[in-house]
């Protein structure tokens, strides 16, 4: 047999190997992965609107209950992920524990975690950010941007 024959028998096998892994992995439950998602993030909203109403009936600003809520959420999502619970929770929800402010304070720590070992400087200083680094940079990009646009549509 020369290369290019062991080539398609190679390819053959292969081949057939994925079709019959296809058939036997279970189907992701994607409705209810979806339901889970939409409730867990609803959930950690909705404590954060709890929250929020708190602050304000007790005599501070919208401003100021805004920030203090997103302070007390980012907290709660370090403070979960440093006790293991936070990875139990994007187990079972997904996307709906990412999404939230609470996802970012998780990819933030958990980096600090995973890095721990390396050392304060060259794995936690260093690599904290990332996970949350692209989404940091997409962010501060898309306001340049958008606020070019505004400066350039007011002019």
């Amino acid at each position: 047999m020369g290369p290019k024959s062991e080539e398609l028998l190679k390819n053959a096998q292969q081949e057939e190997y994925h079709h019959l892994v296809n058939r036997v992995k279970p189907k992701p439950p994607i409705l209810q992965n979806c339901i889970w998602a939409f409730i867990v993030g609803g959930l950690i909203c909705v404590i954060g609107q709890i929250i929020m109403n708190y602050l304000l009936n007790i005599g501070l600003n919208k401003v100021d209950a805004g920030s203090l809520t997103s302070i007390i959420m980012i907290f709660l999502g370090a403070l979960l992920t440093g006790l293991g619970l936070y990875d139990d929770l994007g187990q079972k929800a997904g996307a709906g524990s990412i999404v939230p402010i609470t996802g970012f304070a998780n990819a933030i720590v958990a980096s600090a975690i995973e890095f721990k070992r390396e050392g304060y400087i060259f794995g936690v200083g260093a690599r904290i950010f990332s996970i949350a680094g692209p989404t940091l940079v997409f962010g501060f990009v898309a306001s340049v941007l958008i606020g070019l646009i505004r400066l350039i549509m007011i002019s």
